[in-house]
């Protein structure tokens, strides 16, 4: 079983980073469920990871239910310890900190299930019907740290900042909102990292306005970002921008803000006055030549009389339209890492895959509502600390995984799912082996040997 003892050093003391966090005989419980999460390769329910911690004919499995249901501890300072751990040992000192936000959903089936309705499913793949979209379950606003990591090639997302959106019928409260949860959520952040430089990067539902309601929520301080904090998301296709006024000398009163209509991006993209320049940008793990389009504009609609900057990227050689449209309020970063910054967005996409896919996040079935707010939170805090210990301790996986699969000639940075895979053989050989510094007898090889490849099915 993976009793606590037998637990690797490395991970165990990543995990005693929370120890702050819990009681004792709580902090035992977490430690063993969120390892035993990690060493079951399949069905990640509560008991699951009671049986992946190998306790399951030790502890009743109503003291792991209980640490989702009733133990008191606050999900909010466990964020915090994840935020300040991520921070110290993955991101370089006074360097920026780059956040995703996005919401995804993890679909549930029964109707006493807590704080469950209808939702959106983007994701789902459908031949045009709408309907075919929905799916009941819960949607989580999440904030995340995206990263360059020296083991990987791409950006990597690590989520730490958690919220549940409730859709209450009827209720159109600003407060309620997406937009208002990613804000809370970049103010944790903001408040685990005081004196850091933050840039946020959303998907065009986080910068644009939903009616009136948008128009309320739309500049950053409603949404309760912090002073400095910039933001850089998708521009609609529908969005009404404006240039911006130049005051008249000698004329009395407040000075006009709001100059001449633009139009939509398509208008600005095609505009004569449109000044475009060649460039260079690295993006999703390839260089290629584009053309830009850097302009100082009004949003009147979401950001009213803040000037906000749209860039507009085409492929090389096209003379009209444009391919796509940022915006942001980085009045200063150069237009090629505004892009760029862009582009990493994607990872929290990848986060979220893994996450239902590998992790196993989202297969725990608890019903009422504390054990839902939990329950998510702390698979994908699992993730994240997965990532951690493997950029801190994990071995060379790309020569095992290429001598597994020859096939992959191209492989050579690990994907997530040869971190997970390595801490679970850290995991068994540590349970097996124990701390024995004696040559390992043919007996227990065969048995790690074995284990290795179960933990990989």
């Amino acid at each position: 079983m993976l009793q606590m003892p037998t637990l690797p050093a490395s991970w165990f003391g990543l995990l005693c980073q929370f120890r702050w966090c819990f009681t004792a005989p709580t902090f035992t419980t977490f430690t063993m469920l969120v390892s035993g999460m990690i060493a079951r390769p399949q069905r990640r329910t509560v008991t699951g990871m009671l049986i992946g911690a190998g306790l399951s004919q030790v502890w009743h499995h109503s003291r792991a239910h209980r640490f989702f249901s009733r133990a008191v501890w606050s999900l909010d300072r466990v964020s915090m310890t994840l935020i300040a751990l991520i921070v110290r040992t993955l991101v370089p000192p006074a360097a920026p900190l780059l956040i995703a936000v996005d919401d995804t959903l993890f679909t549930r089936t029964g109707r006493r299930v807590a704080n469950a309705g209808w939702h959106h499913d983007a994701a789902t793949k459908t031949k045009g019907d709408k309907d075919s979209r929905l799916r009941w379950g819960h949607c989580w606003v999440v904030a995340g740290i995206v990263l360059e990591l020296p083991v990987l090639d791409r950006p990597v997302c690590l989520p730490v900042g958690f919220a549940l959106w409730v859709h209450t019928p009827g209720s159109h409260a600003p407060e309620q909102s997406k937009q208002a949860l990613a804000g809370r959520l970049v103010t944790m952040i903001a408040d685990a990292c005081p004196g850091r430089p933050i840039d946020v990067v959303a998907d065009c539902w986080y910068a644009g306005a939903d009616g009136a309601a948008g128009a309320a929520v739309g500049a950053a301080k409603h949404r309760g970002l912090p002073a400095g904090v910039t933001l850089t998301s998708r521009l609609r296709a529908n969005t009404a921008l404006y240039r911006i006024a130049t005051p008249v000398p000698g004329r009395g009163g407040r000075p006009k803000r709001i100059g001449e209509k633009i139009g939509t991006p398509k208008h600005l993209a095609d505009h004569d006055d449109t000044a475009w320049r060649e460039a260079t940008l690295t993006r999703y793990g390839r260089t290629d030549p584009v053309t830009l389009a850097d302009t100082v504009c009004l949003w009147y609609g979401v950001y009213r009389s803040r000037a906000v900057r749209v860039i507009l990227l085409r492929d090389r050689g096209l003379t009209r339209g444009y391919r796509i449209a940022v915006v942001t309020t980085d009045l200063h970063t150069p237009a090629e890492q505004i892009i760029s910054r862009y582009a990493a967005r994607w990872s929290i996409e990848v986060a979220f895959a893994d996450a239902k896919q590998i992790t196993g996040v989202g297969e725990a079935r608890n019903r009422i509502p504390t054990a839902v707010d939990r329950t998510v939170p702390i698979g994908l805090i699992t993730q994240s600390l997965v990532v951690a210990w493997h950029t801190q301790h994990g071995a060379d996986t790309v020569t095992a995984r290429r001598a597994e699969a020859p096939w992959y000639r191209s492989k050579t940075h690990p994907a997530y799912f040869d971190m997970i895979v390595q801490l679970r053989r850290v995991m068994i050989a540590a349970k097996i082996l124990g701390h024995n510094r004696d040559q390992p007898t043919p007996q227990q090889i065969h048995d790690v040997c074995l284990a290795w490849e179960q933990a990989t099915a």
